[in-house]
């Protein structure tokens, strides 16, 4: 069985400040992560790899700094990882990255899963394992916490809603993307991890030119929607003090709240 996990290096957000002037992420100094969404994906492919004997392939596009990522993953038993580095790639929204993303796994070639998280804590959007699955025509289910059965050909999974929960059957190959119900990560072995780091390691480094995309179809340029600015909001309290005897304050605050119907 052969598993494509898509990881993302993402800033550790407890961390992350703006600029004030710009309006931009400040970066430098903040702490690098998997993304914790991802983290679930990698534990739950190697578990279908020594279950079915399988092979794990890691995916990740980002800056050089995320090879970090993808060293992990094979720490946690990933066989091999393919980083997409390209200053082409750089400012790219979802549908950029999801069909940059959807190339590089069209030369892959051949596989059974393509999973991921169900979203990043840098951006939220939940979006990237649907565009994929939309861009390869794959079925597709997301918020996947158990993962009942593999078959021949098709999958059997649960889903989280709400109030519940589906059962579903899907064929392969397809993509999932999962949340942290799911499993409990394991910790990166040193000795993978130094592997990982060595001159062979099996990591590969792809470019545009690489997944055969052209500069003006990625990134920024690439993109359909474009980030005018980034702020954060401000938290602004208004405050009365009630003056007078209990009765007195009771009613003129029972009065306050109906005015502003919130009872």
């Amino acid at each position: 069985m052969r598993i494509i996990v898509l990881v993302k290096q993402v800033p550790n957000t407890t961390e992350v400040k703006l600029d004030p002037k710009t309006g931009n992420l400040i970066r430098e100094g903040v702490e690098s992560i998997v993304n914790p969404d991802d983290r679930h994906a990698i534990e739950a492919a190697v578990r279908l790899k020594q279950d079915r004997k399988g092979k794990v392939i890691v995916l990740s596009m980002g800056p050089p700094q995320a090879i970090d990522a993808i060293s992990e993953a094979i720490g946690m038993g990933a066989d091999e990882g393919i980083l997409l580095a390209d200053r082409a790639f750089a400012g790219a929204d979802t549908w950029a990255t999801s069909s940059t993303l959807g190339k590089a796994i069209e030369r892959i070639g051949e596989y059974d899963l393509v999973m991921c998280g169900r979203q990043a804590i840098d951006g939220d959007t939940a979006q990237i394992g649907p565009q994929v699955a939309d861009y390869l025509k794959l079925p597709q289910v997301t918020y996947v916490f158990d993962i009942e059965e593999i078959k021949e050909k098709s999958v059997i999974v649960k889903r989280r809603l709400e109030d519940g929960f589906e059962r579903i059957e899907c064929e392969l190959p397809a993509l999932l993307t999962v949340i942290g119900e799911l499993n409990k990560p394991r910790y990166p072995r040193i000795d993978r991890l130094i592997d990982s780091c060595r001159e062979k390691a099996p990591i590969k480094i792809w470019n545009a030119a690489d997944i055969g995309v052209q500069t003006k179809d990625v990134g920024l340029e690439g993109s359909l929607t474009h980030v005018i600015k980034t702020f954060a909001p401000k938290l602004q309290r208004q405050s009365e003090m009630l003056q007078g005897d209990a009765k007195t304050s009771v009613k003129s605050l029972m009065g306050k709240l109906r005015e502003k119907r919130l009872i």
